[in-house]
Formats: C-alpha cells, sequence, structure tokens
C-alpha cells in the first residue's frame, strides 16, 4: 500500500515537472516527454526514495538528470554523424586506393614507435586508448591511478616526438 500512496504523491507533482521541464526544454512536446520520462524513473526507482525527505526535490533531481544524459547522448549522435559532404562512390574509390599505401606507411610508423614504449607505459595508454577510464586499468594493474595517469602522459609525449613528422595530419594530443 506504500507503494501505490508514493506513486499518487509522485504523480501528484506533475504540473510542477511540466513547468520545470519548460525551463529545460522550450517545448512543449519535448517537455512532456521529459515529465514522462521523469514520471517512470520515480515510479521505477521508488524503492531509492528516503521518506520524509523532498519528494519535489527529488523528482526535480531526476528530471535534470535525464534531460542532462538525453542532452548528451543527443549531441553525440550529432558528433557522429555528418551529412554535410555527400561523396560519390567514384570519389571514395580514388580516395581510398590514394591513401592505401600511405596509411599502410603511418601505421607501421605508429606500430614502431608503440613497440618503442617501455612496457610500463605502452600496457596503460594501449588500455586508455581502448576506451578503458583510469580507475579501471589501476585497477587491473594494481597501481595508483596518478601513477596510470602519469605513464599515459609519457607514452603520450614519446608518441608525439617520435611521430612528430605527422603533427600536421594528425593531433595526438
Amino acid at each position: 500500500m506504500k507503494n501505490i500512496s508514493l506513486n499518487h504523491q509522485i504523480c501528484d507533482h506533475r504540473s510542477c515537472l511540466e513547468a520545470f521541464a519548460m525551463k529545460f526544454t522550450n517545448d512543449v512536446e519535448d517537455a512532456n516527454d521529459l515529465v514522462q520520462d521523469t514520471l517512470i524513473k520515480a515510479i521505477r526507482y521508488h524503492a531509492m526514495y528516503k521518506q520524509g525527505t523532498n519528494l519535489r526535490g527529488w523528482l526535480y533531481t531526476i528530471m535534470r538528470n535525464t534531460f542532462i544524459n538525453d542532452y548528451r547522448k543527443s549531441s553525440r549522435k550529432l558528433a557522429l554523424i555528418d551529412t554535410t559532404d555527400d561523396l560519390t562512390p567514384y570519389q571514395l574509390r580514388n580516395s581510398a586506393a590514394n591513401n592505401q599505401a600511405e596509411n599502410k606507411f603511418v601505421m607501421e610508423d605508429i606500430h614502431r614507435a608503440l613497440a618503442k614504449l617501455q612496457p610500463e607505459y605502452s600496457g596503460p595508454f594501449l588500455r586508455y586508448f581502448e576506451g578503458y577510464k583510469y580507475h579501471e586499468i589501476a585497477e587491473e594493474l594494481e597501481i595508483p591511478i596518478g601513477t596510470v595517469k602519469t605513464r599515459i602522459h609519457v607514452a603520450r609525449q614519446v608518441l608525439k616526438e617520435q611521430l612528430k613528422m605527422y603533427k600536421d595530419r594528425v593531433k595526438l594530443n
């Protein structure tokens, strides 16, 4: 019975949430979607709510986090999809043929530079390059997180120096 009561209390805050959502989105449809997502999450995770605390504040926090997460997802999608230049298959084939040999030499130079790195630097750098977080690398290698950051930084500097001939083509920041 407690859950049903809380669900009703959550739904009673809908009008306040709609006004708050409009401040984020400036669009009625997007605001309604944001409110609906917030209510669904609040009801789904009702066990996370601590009785006696500010319910409206809890709902506002859920809404804000939902908006931020959705914004980040949409900005990542827009950054990945670039439709400004439509190339013909003929242009792509010529470009690929011209770049294939050059790219082979570049990759050989990169692999050679990585092979010259000492293992204590190449290990953390490669894991970071693969998408691991600093703390994940630190746990896996059983070293402090500061050491992980230092080793990645040193590896970047060494690779920048060894691959400086490609400085104008690619940034290694």
